[in-house]
């Protein structure tokens, strides 16, 4: 027998029962479902057994652990569907590209337009490998092993990624005859995906899931046009270099050719900025730029790149950042849990902001407010302006789309730019990478660097920063005139060695050790490319530093 504490009370267990049974004894305490356990501060599946006495504590599908699992869960069980439906092999041609909202892309190489029998089909296979509650269990391989595993199969993404693979062994997960590699953790049965749908999408699927805050309903899937078409230029882009996952990156490392890379990427991007600049310019009533995105988008730089090229079609940018709009945070309003809410549009003055644009758009002088960090307050020094014939404002801000701050600027007057870092690499055909996790490194590096925040406090907040942009951001996404995505193929690479020492300075114990020690293990699958490579005027400066911009 052993002692679980569980909820503050020792319970004994036969040693050797699975937590999923022991999580079934605890589920009617659960709003939402049960789908990992931490045992003494260490995350496990319910297909575990339960080996020795600890604490035990329960994560549920609304924490972000818990909603990965499940969506790692629903992609597996799609591409046992898709291999049922198709043939053994098929799911090999199946690429887990990108999210739409509460939707995973999922492009079929070799098909023009998904057609709505086929996705009935899977859909339909689907739901009868759900109904039947098939296990998934997992089993370690030898790394050899496994590579040949995979090369059978015609996986050769995974084979290339496991060939830099420090581990001397894979774990692969099982569901039937199908077995694949995830990177994360999974459900103990196919049962636990009890919400999901399947839509054709051009040349693919989107697998609709819930949203992690609520797994009561299955939301509305909502095509994001703009979305999409950035997406497919990203990805043509990286077929231009020859790069579709962290495996092909890490050969083109070992290959010496990180120099050439760099230089096409950078260059394809700066001629992306090239294109919006002349259509900024061709728009003869355009007097104001408005450039919005989430946390850690590279807004800044990117604003002053475009400005350059504005410069060069013969416009006069003037830069304005909407953080000198921020109300005195005395009065910033709190959010649901009684902390200063900086995310919501309402911790800016926007009547000032309204007032201002609209005075400068009338061609008066207008004294504009510089905000003051350091005191978080404004400033009593203020900058004035004045617009000619040739000038345009360059607006910058994750709330320059939001329609309570811009509703009333004269739309003709607007150019709107929504600008995201749209993760396109992939770490193998079916894991990918989330923009999430990108931004929330780049915003890891920055903060450590030029507000002196740790890590732990920067991942304490990310949540809190992503309802936000759920909320405030996003909605006005598609409402922009142009996309511009500001992920780099390479920077990853360049991220790991800022990224890894503050993830590690993360305390044990606390809430906020599980995703470091996630993201430690994520920086796994990357060789290193040296800061020195970088331009001076790349986006990936803003978070490293050292760039052109001024921006330390």
């Amino acid at each position: 027998m052993i002692t679980l504490k569980i909820n503050g009370k020792d319970c004994l267990y036969d040693e050797g029962l699975k937590y999923e049974v022991i999580a079934g004894q605890f589920q009617s305490e659960y709003k939402d479902r049960i789908s990992l356990i931490t045992m003494n501060g260490k995350i496990r599946e319910l297909m575990k057994k339960a080996d020795r006495d600890g604490t035990l504590d329960f994560i549920t599908t609304t924490g972000e652990a818990g909603h990965r699992t499940y969506c790692r869960t629903a992609i597996m069980i799609m591409m046992k569907a898709v291999e049922d439906v198709q043939g053994k092999g098929a799911s090999a041609d199946v690429k887990v590209d990108f999210t739409n909202g509460p939707a995973f892309f999922c492009c079929f190489r070799g098909v023009e337009k998904m057609s709505q029998e086929l996705t009935d089909k899977i859909k339909d296979r689907m739901q009868k490998i759900i109904e039947a509650n098939i296990p998934i269990t997992k089993k370690s391989y030898p790394l050899d092993e496994g590579i040949e595993l995979f090369k059978k199969r015609g996986m050769n993404d995974k084979v290339k990624l496991f060939g830099f693979r420090r581990s001397s062994n894979v774990n692969v997960y099982c569901l039937g005859d199908y077995y694949d590699y995830y990177y994360g953790y999974m459900m103990p049965s196919t049962g636990y995906v009890d919400l999901f749908d399947l839509v054709p999408y051009e040349n693919g699927v989107m697998l609709v899931l819930p949203w992690k805050h609520d797994h009561s309903k299955l939301p509305e899937f909502k095509p994001r046009r703009k979305l999409y078409e950035t997406m497919t230029q990203s990805g043509a882009w990286n077929a231009m270099m020859g790069i579709d996952s962290v495996g092909d990156l890490n050969e083109l490392i070992c290959a010496n050719r990180t120099e050439e890379l760099i230089m096409v990427h950078e260059t394809l991007q700066e001629r992306r900025i090239g294109e919006i600049a002349r259509e900024i310019k061709s728009r003869e009533t355009v007097k104001a730029v408005l450039v919005a995105g989430p946390s850690s988008s590279g807004k800044t730089t990117f604003s002053k790149r475009l400005s350059v090229q504005l410069v060069t079609m013969g416009l006069k940018p003037h830069m304005i950042s909407l953080d000198d709009y921020y109300l005195d945070h005395e009065f910033t309003p709190l959010d649901e849990e009684g902390n200063p809410d900086y995310e919501t549009v309402d911790a800016l003055d926007t009547k000032r902001f309204s007032e201002d644009m609209n005075s400068l758009l009338a061609g008066n002088e207008t004294e504009l407010p510089i905000f003051d960090f350091q005191t978080g307050k404004r400033h009593s020094d203020v900058k004035r302006m004045k617009l000619e014939d040739n000038d345009v404002l360059v607006i910058e801000g994750i709330h320059a789309l939001g329609d309570k701050l811009i509703k009333e600027i004269p739309r003709e007057k607007t150019f709107r730019i929504f600008i995201s870092a749209l993760t396109s690499l992939n770490i193998d055909e079916h894991n990918r990478i989330p923009t999430t996790d990108t931004r929330l490194i780049r915003r890891l590096i920055r903060d450590y660097r030029t507000r002196a925040s740790s890590a732990q406090r920067t991942i304490g907040m990310w949540d809190s920063v992503r309802r936000g942009e759920e909320k405030y951001i996003f909605p006005f996404q598609e409402e922009a005139d142009v996309f511009f995505n500001s992920s780099l193929v390479y920077e990853l690479a360049v991220l790991k060695p800022y990224a890894e020492p503050l993830l590690y300075s993360v305390p044990k114990g606390t809430p906020e050790y599980y995703e470091a020690k996630r993201l430690l293990k994520f920086f796994d699958y990357f060789l290193t490319i040296p800061e020195t490579a970088i331009p001076g005027d790349s986006l990936a400066r803003e978070f490293i530093g050292r760039g052109i911009f001024g921006m330390g």
